[in-house]
């Protein structure tokens, strides 16, 4: 399964970042805590060079605990901050506000010495597409402001938004990168839904899928569907799964690409349970 998706938008939002930095105190660069590796855009820290950072590792609601202070230990070891965000129920973003006000200390402080008092600090977002930026803006701004969604690129140009603790925040749509030369690495883009689902085969998305489930967490998938996985294949899996779920098509047949279409939602909404998919 190739993936190679650079759309002209994502040409167009590198150069507007390149553009508005000078503008900026703080970049607030968010990955999914589920894929804290596939879902960095390796772009992201030559463009944005020696600016304050602080890692979001956002969705952490839908990854293991276990392993989301794992990756916030192994990321605060770079000497940049991590925080685990869950933007639905505003978990973390006391804390972003805190940290924020603190990296900008010593420049608010040389403010005030020259009259400048309660200058907003002036963040941008940067992430892939799908990440969950729009959700993240929202619980800053204590509105609804940013459109959200679950498909990505319904970020389409960059706006200043008000946020809490004196914040002002540049959005941007999300950017990937021209080619994933790691095919996992895509794979876990197509899984949580940063990569367009049209352009894939949802069956063999899904297959990819229950065959990485298998070998990290087989009781999740045994719970979700009420099935037995031990001496199956991962094909023998995907058609238990689709006779639990009744996908079954005239002639007693499997239907997979419905049997597909609810595996892949059941994990992206976190039904089949809280999993990581890479480890530190």
């Amino acid at each position: 399964m190739n993936i190679n998706w650079y759309p002209g938008h994502m040409k167009k939002t590198k150069e507007a970042i390149k553009k508005s930095l000078p503008l900026i105190d703080i970049i607030y660069e968010l990955l999914d805590a589920r894929i804290p590796i596939s879902s960095k855009n390796p772009d992201i820290d030559s463009l944005v060079g020696n600016k304050p950072r602080i890692i979001i590792l956002n969705k952490s609601d839908l990854s293991n605990p276990d392993n989301n202070f794992k990756w916030q230990k192994k990321l605060s070891e770079s000497g940049t901050p991590s925080i685990l965000v869950n933007s639905l129920d505003n978990t973390g973003i006391n804390d972003l506000i805190r940290i924020s006000n603190v990296l900008m200390k010593e420049k608010r402080d040389k403010l005030e010495k020259k009259g400048i008092k309660n200058k907003a600090i002036r963040v941008m977002i940067v992430g892939i597409p799908n990440v969950g930026k729009s959700t993240l803006i929202n619980s800053l701004s204590g509105r609804k402001g940013a459109k959200t969604g679950n498909r990505p690129g319904v970020t389409k140009g960059n706006q200043w938004i008000k946020l809490k603790g004196n914040l002002e925040l540049l959005d941007t749509p999300g950017i990937l990168w021209p080619k994933f030369e790691d095919k996992e690495i895509g794979l876990n883009l197509a899984f949580t839904g940063a990569i367009k689902d049209e352009l894939l085969d949802i069956e063999t998305l899904a297959y990819r899928l229950i065959e990485k489930l298998v070998t990290i967490c087989p009781f999740l998938l045994e719970e979700r569907y009420n099935i037995t996985i031990s001496g199956k294949s991962t094909i023998e899996v995907f058609e238990e799964i689709g006779k639990k779920r009744g996908c079954i098509l005239k002639g007693g047949e499997i239907d997979f690409d419905k049997t597909s279409n609810i595996i892949i939602d059941d994990f992206r909404k976190g039904r089949i349970g809280r999993i990581t998919l890479e480890l530190p």
